[in-house]
């Protein structure tokens, strides 16, 4: 049986969860919700200071991202407009941070489809 991967992309996690339901009412198994962001890591777990001086760089500082594998990453997210924290970049995919994954019968895509779209979702 053929199948087909449908990626979409949400505003929120609760829209996404309830398509992601909707799916799985209808028979659909394989459906995942994942958020995603551009930096890596979980974002600042607790409050910082950065009169301090404990702040390991500005893209921890700003954009919230875990750099664990050197200074280079943290350099160039550093230099992304939005680190100033003033400025998104003017990226136009800000707010569809949370994908929805599905892998459909290629005969029921359709289908899996127009649910996503009535939740709101951008396939």
């Amino acid at each position: 049986m053929k199948e087909r991967n449908i990626l979409a992309g949400f505003r929120n996690e609760d829209a996404a969860n309830a398509a992601a339901k909707q799916l799985q009412k209808a028979g659909f198994d394989t459906v995942q919700v994942e958020v995603i962001g551009r930096y890596p890591g979980e974002g600042i777990q607790k409050v910082t200071n950065p009169i301090t001086g404990e702040i390991p760089n500005l893209g921890s500082l700003t954009l919230g991202a875990d750099f664990p594998t050197g200074r280079d990453a943290s350099i160039l997210a550093a230099a992304d407009p939005a680190a100033s924290g003033m400025s998104d970049g003017g990226q136009e995919t800000v707010g569809r941070s949370v994908l929805l994954t599905a892998v459909v019968p290629e005969d029921r895509a359709d289908e899996a489809t127009a649910i996503i779209t009535a939740a709101d979702g951008e396939v």
